[in-house]
């Protein structure tokens, strides 16, 4: 926390990499790795969403920690006997001391664990997700997009740092602001850039070109949460996600695009921000709304002509192992 009260996120990661050349000590290998993630968090969203779109579900396992957390790491509560089957432990911390003892710095999913030493490989979430693009790019499924081409990589960086800075870490900045100048300020700019946004998608469907790229794969995780979390818990309160036409329609026609809403489970989020986030809501209560039938319902996104995938195919069903509760 600065000292005028503004959240300051932490962005010092692991920054291995896991590459086709193994240049970092640690090269792609089916089996060899398992992706941990938390339904109730954002930034391991991505990671999920991507493992979906590039059909990596048979070569990269997927932990699942649970929605609950104390101070020293997600937990695999959900799983029988409380521990991750693969990994056989409790903790996700206990990867990060093994790969650094006493390891420092938060213990963060989407992480990336090395089955045999049981050790992290890399929290990066940035580049966790360009890598799952890019570097599996020999065992990914036939017709995986690509959501980061060359031409346009330039244009989605750009609008994914604005993303980030505004919307993504904008409402943990509104939520985790410890004075009224730190919260009024990011108030505005978070606002300022929704308001950019709703502009930039009444007239194309996805936020750079006419395909699916790593910038809606990075807007989408906040959009989901919006209305159910960080409208109230986190006071971004202006307007609801429903209430913004283009932003609402964008956020529905990903998730019903095979790869979005096939992740997120509203529960498991709910349950992580109101119950760890004890300084905010100190009661524990977690509530029983928004409903969530309104994202299955029609978009009207098609007018805006586009393809999803691009010249590729969309994903098939989750692993039932993998499959979360139906809004149906």
């Amino acid at each position: 926390m600065a000292g005028d009260g503004e959240f300051e996120r932490d962005q010092n990661y692991i920054a291995t990499r896991i590459t086709a050349d193994g240049r970092d000590g640690y090269p792609v290998e089916p089996g060899r790795y398992r992706l941990v993630i938390a339904r109730a968090c954002p930034w391991a969203n991505r990671a999920a969403i991507v493992r979906r779109l590039m059909g990596l579900e048979d070569v990269l396992s997927m932990g699942i920690a649970g929605p609950l957390h104390d101070e020293r790491s997600w937990t695999f509560h959900l799983d029988p006997g409380g521990k991750d089957p693969v990994l056989d432990i409790e903790r996700l911390q206990e990867a990060f001391f093994r790969r650094e003892p006493g390891y420092p710095r938060g213990i963060t999913v989407p992480a990336i664990v090395d089955i045999p030493t049981g050790q992290v490989v890399t929290n990066d979430f940035a580049q966790i997700t360009l890598d799952l693009g890019h570097e599996w790019a020999a065992h990914q499924r036939d017709g995986a997009p690509d959501l980061y081409p060359e031409e346009r990589r330039d244009e989605i960086d750009d609008v994914a740092d604005k993303v980030f800075q505004d919307v993504n870490n904008g409402v943990y900045k509104c939520g985790f602001a410890s004075t009224q100048g730190a919260y009024d300020r990011a108030y505005r700019r978070l606002w300022e850039r929704m308001d950019w946004l709703e502009e930039r998608l009444r007239s194309r469907r996805y936020l750079v070109g006419d395909t699916i790229t790593e910038a809606d794969v990075r807007l989408f995780p906040t959009l989901v949460r919006f209305d159910a979390v960080y409208h109230g818990h986190f006071k971004c309160n202006r307007q609801k996600l429903t209430e913004l036409p283009a932003l609402w329609a964008y956020a529905r026609d990903l998730f019903q695009t095979p790869g979005f809403g096939d992740t997120i489970d509203f529960e498991q989020i709910k349950a992580h921000y109101y119950v760890v986030h004890s300084h905010i809501n100190p009661t524990g209560i977690v509530p029983k709304g928004p409903e969530s039938g309104g994202w299955l319902t029609p978009h009207g996104r098609e007018e805006l002509g586009g393809q999803p995938f691009g010249d590729g195919t969309p994903p098939g069903p989750p692993p039932q192992s993998e499959r979360v509760p139906s809004l149906d």
